[in-house]
């Protein structure tokens, strides 16, 4: 018996199972994947980290700066000067100005070290990724969690994972209430039905000649482009958003990417010296197989997911759920916090009962 469970090691299931830990219960943290971090996804090219996933946090958003003062974090602003770039189907021209972008934080050794220092402040033995969950099912004094390592018991469990990929995946018994389950599946995965393009160069070309790196297309494939690069301009970096709005939809190919760059920047745009395109549609722990079906954003921060299921021991906890910054890195912590006070409370009721 593990007094929590948690399902998910993104940034919300971190940081439930860190809440918990910093209040001495008993808590264990599953992940499918054989990382932590969920949507915050860094890789490490040659010339630096490059988030696949999440990239930014805002000035508002006090519960990420919370945290990233309390773990030290090293973060840089997000680039704005220079001007901006628009294209539609009759012609490509220079915005006077940068109307695009707005002023955000960004993690200079990317946001996965968020996920990181979380991580290594869980005790040993508390995280175990790699471990699926198949089902979750009601017992007398608590929750059943079969994975396909055996089977687990909990007090309470954590859904900290998009509410369509949870029921897509994980059975429940008893069954989940029909409306819930509909509202789960009418969902979207955020980022669910999007692949992000990073382009990275030997320089911030686009800076030498004014611009912001900042640009909206209505020709495609990428949509919404901004400047990525690291602290000093280093790496530099360009990434886009290119929707796949659908289960037939297919990412773009390297050289669509390469043609459109050359396009918004110029002929004299150079080739990248390395090109990432996340799928994040195709990521099996991220969206369900029929995610493109998903998009109905009202049902972000919806009331029916501060209610814990089975008998108030299973609890919603992805950005999804939040309705302060929904698929953000702060609604991710919203409803973390907001989770682990109530299970606290609830263990606290119950042992002085």
């Amino acid at each position: 018996m593990t007094r929590v469970i948690v399902i998910g090691a993104g940034i919300s299931g971190l940081r439930v199972a860190d809440l918990l830990t910093a209040a001495h219960i008993d808590v264990l943290l599953l992940e499918s994947r054989q990382r932590t971090g969920g949507r915050l996804h860094t890789v490490s090219g040659p010339t630096g980290p490059v988030d696949l996933g999440a990239t930014w946090f805002w000035p508002h958003e006090g519960r990420v700066l919370s945290l990233i003062d309390e773990l030290g974090l090293p973060i840089h602003n997000q680039h704005l000067a220079g001007d901006a770039v628009y294209q539609d189907a009759q012609r490509t021209r220079r915005l006077d100005g940068n109307p695009i972008d707005v002023p955000a934080g960004r993690f200079s050794l990317g946001a996965q070290d968020l996920a990181h220092r979380l991580a290594q402040r869980l005790a040993p033995g508390c995280l175990a990724t790699d471990r699926p969950v198949l089902a979750v099912s009601a017992r007398t004094d608590g929750l059943r969690v079969e994975t396909g390592a055996g089977a687990l018991e909990a007090e309470h469990v954590v859904l900290a994972l998009p509410p369509a990929l949870a029921v897509s995946r994980i059975r429940f018994d008893p069954a989940l209430p029909a409306t819930l389950v509909d509202l789960a599946r009418r969902t979207p995965t955020w980022m669910g039905s999007m692949a992000k393009v990073v382009a990275v160069f030997d320089s911030a070309f686009w800076r030498d000649h004014g611009l912001s790196g900042a640009a909206i297309s209505h020709v495609g494939p990428m949509r919404e482009l901004h400047d990525m690069s690291g602290p000093a301009g280093r790496p530099a970096a360009l990434f886009g958003f290119a929707p796949l709005p659908t289960a037939d939809s297919v990412a773009p190919e390297p050289d669509a990417i390469v043609r459109q760059l050359s396009a918004l920047f110029g002929p004299s745009t150079p080739e990248p010296v390395e090109l990432y395109i996340a799928d994040w549609r195709s990521e099996p722990d991220t969206s369900p197989p029929d995610t493109g079906v998903a998009g109905d954003y009202r049902t972000y921060g919806h009331p029916a997911w501060r209610t814990a299921a089975l008998d108030g021991r299973l609890h919603w906890s992805a950005t999804e759920t939040s309705s302060t910054s929904p698929g953000h890195i702060e609604g991710a912590l919203e409803r973390a916090e907001t989770v682990a006070a109530r299970i606290i409370d609830d263990l606290n009721r119950r042992n002085a009962a």
